[in-house]
């Protein structure tokens, strides 16, 4: 019975945990890494066609991301997940191969033109689409047997529509330990979702801990700043831009400025602002949202849907779906309030926005989210003048500012008090999810106010889980370069390898089976050999 880090061990994103128990061997989370990669993350251990099941506490991409990417290397198990997960990853993998695919399209056109060379995407939209055919939504609080010897409960997270914390039981020759994966804990207090639930019992915790060094300010009606930076804006004749993740952020923003215009936070003329939801994944993100009432919305959301509103609905919104809706917008002069994705300005439309509106002094950039330093949102919130775009440097003009109240991460003290929860010390607490330092400064603070054995683990590390012993010990070597998000086409001789590996996995199962169908079997192979052997 065996854990071993992968991915967020000394980094805010990429989380990805390696577990194995008697003969299974699972995930939890497979994330894709966006910002700076600092550390060299350990491969997983084994092919992903001999892992049994990944586990995923939530659907923004830092913990889902890279799930296509093991089908196409041959995994085939199932992916457990909250419901409202499952629908939220039905939208977001296909959303992310396309950008994949967008990538390396564009890419090879600028390749073609100077004889370099062409990549492929990491993975297609039909590998999104297999990928989300092992789906299998579990609702909150039911604990489940997924196998002999391994017990799963998912529990809200409050931190995103569906998010979740998860309790896995696994039991090995007789001897049982409970672990729980905190995924992304939610900040409290927030409008749509609840609070964090808690739990009571376990041997060893992962806890995030992207906020784990920092106090969020004394809780304020987000409402009143927001309306204050988008009267200012339109008093000068400017727009706002709110990068903004279509999952979650985006739908706090349209609560706020829903009450903004009904209760009348921005006076005569400037009342009657639109405001554009720029982006498919926003509004199909929205509508799972309106689907989700009964089990995710919080009581002050359901008290508004009960009396008949819609709470992220209002007079002046429009979305725009097409690529032509959205050029449109940057040719209509009327100032307005815009948000699209993504969130750490890192891709999709909201760099078209800024390239239009950056120059403009009239116009504001709002940040009201966390920005991995090393993304562009990172870069324009730490005061940079020049940035690129399109391969168009543009200067930065426009008005930058953060509201950092809208949150969707518990902070410090609110780590810490979910981890008093607990009845008992467990016997270890891991700190994943966070930068660098700061997995260790609130490894440090979880000692210091508990007492309990805490640990900051890095790619590589491993762990008995039955005598608690650190078995293996990951690198602390720091990279010197992150890597591109595409492959080459060198590349594609190790998703060959990957098949091949699956295959001898299959063949292995094999065993025992009727020699009639083994022989069919082996003489397929051996076509299909003969076929490419040349």
């Amino acid at each position: 019975m065996k854990i071993t880090f992968i991915g967020a061990a000394h980094e805010v994103t990429g989380s990805c945990h390696y577990v194995e128990a008697g003969d299974k061997k699972f995930l939890v989370d497979c994330g894709m890494e966006q910002g700076a990669d600092i550390y060299e993350n350990q491969e997983i251990p084994v092919n992903p066609s001999d892992l049994d099941y990944i586990f995923v506490t939530h659907a923004h991409i830092d913990h889902s991301g890279l799930l296509p990417l093991l089908y196409v290397h041959g995994f085939r198990g199932t992916i457990f997940s909250t419901e409202a997960t499952r629908q939220l990853c039905n939208i977001m993998l296909k959303d992310s191969a396309h950008i994949q695919e967008q990538e390396a399209e564009w890419k090879n056109r600028k390749a073609q033109r100077s004889g370099g060379q062409l990549v492929e995407p990491m993975y297609t939209s039909r590998d999104a689409e297999k990928t989300l055919q092992l789906f299998e939504g579990i609702a909150y609080g039911r604990k489940i047997e997924v196998s002999e010897g391994i017990q799963v409960r998912f529990n809200d997270a409050g931190h995103l529509l569906g998010s979740s914390f998860i309790e896995i039981w696994l039991r090995e020759n007789g001897i049982e330990r409970k672990i729980v994966f905190s995924g992304d804990l939610g900040n409290h207090d927030r409008p749509l979702i609840k609070n964090p639930e808690h739990v009571t019992d376990a041997d060893y915790v992962l806890i995030e801990s992207t906020y784990g060094d920092r106090v969020h300010d004394k809780p304020q009606d987000f409402a009143v700043p927001l309306a204050q930076v988008i009267l200012d804006t339109l008093k000068r004749g400017g727009n706002i831009v709110i990068p903004a993740f279509s999952v979650g952020r985006t739908q706090e923003l349209l609560y706020y400025i829903r009450r903004i215009k009904e209760e009348g936070l921005i006076p005569a003329p400037y009342a009657d602002f639109e405001v554009y939801m720029d982006s498919p994944l926003a509004v199909e993100a929205t509508n799972v949202f309106n689907k989700s009432v009964s089990e995710c919305f919080d009581q002050a959301a359901l008290e508004l849907v009960q009396k008949g509103i819609n709470p992220i609905a209002f007079p002046g919104l429009r979305v725009a779906v097409s690529s032509e809706e959205s050029k449109a917008i940057n040719f209509d002069e009327k100032p307005k309030l815009i948000i699209s994705a993504s969130g750490m300005c890192e891709a999709g439309r909201i760099r078209h926005h800024l390239k239009h509106n950056l120059w403009r002094p009239e116009s504001s950039v709002i940040f009201v989210g966390y920005q991995v330093p090393g993304t562009l949102g990172y870069n324009l919130l730490n005061g940079a003048r020049h940035i690129k775009l399109f391969g168009e440097e543009v200067e930065v003009r426009a008005q930058i500012c953060e509201l950092p109240g809208i949150s969707g991460h518990a902070d410090r003290n609110m780590l810490l008090e979910w981890l008093g929860g607990f009845k008992e010390a467990p016997s270890r607490v891991f700190v994943v999810h966070g930068e660098d330092q700061v997995t260790d400064t609130f490894a440090a603070a979880i000692k210091e106010t508990y007492g309990y054995d805490s640990y900051a683990p890095y790619s590589g590390d491993s762990f008995d889980l039955i005598t608690g012993d650190q078995v293996a010990v990951g690198s602390h070597v720091k990279r010197e370069k992150a890597p591109g998000k595409a492959r080459t086409t060198s590349a594609v001789f190790g998703r060959l390898v990957a098949a091949g590996e699956r295959l001898m996995a299959v063949i292995r199962r094999s065993e025992g089976g009727a020699n009639k169908d083994l022989g069919k079997f082996a003489d397929q192979i051996d076509a299909l050999s003969n076929k490419w052997d040349r």
